[in-house]
C-alpha cells in the first residue's frame, strides 16, 4: 500500500461580503482608487483643520494638535485598513456594493472616515 500524499491544492476565490476576493492586480486598482477619491475629498479642507500626505499605498491625515489618521492598502490580505486614535478596522471590497466594507460588521469604510474626521473637527461630513 502507498502512503497518502498530501495534495496542495490552489484554493478557488474566497467570498466576501457579496463579491470575490480580488485578484492582485483588481486589488492594486481598487486601492489605489480609494486612496485618490479620499485625497480628492480631503482637498476641500482647510489645511489649519486637517492636512494630508500620501505614498507608497498610504495616507495620512494630520490635526493640527499631531493627531495622525493613517488609511492604508493591506496587499497581502487584500484590503484596506484604516487606523483613527484608538481603533483600527479592516475593510475588503463588496463588488456588490462597490464600496470597501468592515470585515466585522460589513460598515462603509468612506462613511466610517467621514464620522471619525468630523468627530475630530466637531462638525459632521459628507462621506468622500
Amino acid at each position: 500500500m502507498e502512503p497518502a500524499v498530501a495534495r496542495l491544492e490552489r484554493p478557488g476565490p474566497v467570498r466576501y461580503r457579496g463579491g470575490m476576493r480580488l485578484d492582485a492586480e483588481e486589488y492594486q486598482r481598487r486601492a489605489a482608487a480609494c486612496l485618490e477619491r479620499v485625497a480628492r475629498w480631503l482637498e476641500g479642507f482647510d489645511p489649519d483643520d486637517v492636512d494630508y500626505a500620501t505614498g507608497d499605498g498610504k495616507l495620512e491625515i494630520e490635526f493640527p494638535d499631531g493627531v495622525r489618521f493613517v488609511l492604508n492598502r493591506q496587499g497581502a490580505a487584500r484590503q484596506m485598513w484604516l487606523a483613527a486614535v484608538d481603533r483600527a478596522w479592516h475593510y475588503d471590497w463588496d463588488a456588490g456594493g462597490a464600496t470597501w466594507v468592515c470585515d466585522r460588521d460589513g460598515h462603509d469604510l468612506y462613511a466610517n472616515l467621514a464620522e471619525v474626521v468630523g468627530r475630530r473637527l466637531g462638525r459632521p461630513l459628507p462621506a468622500p
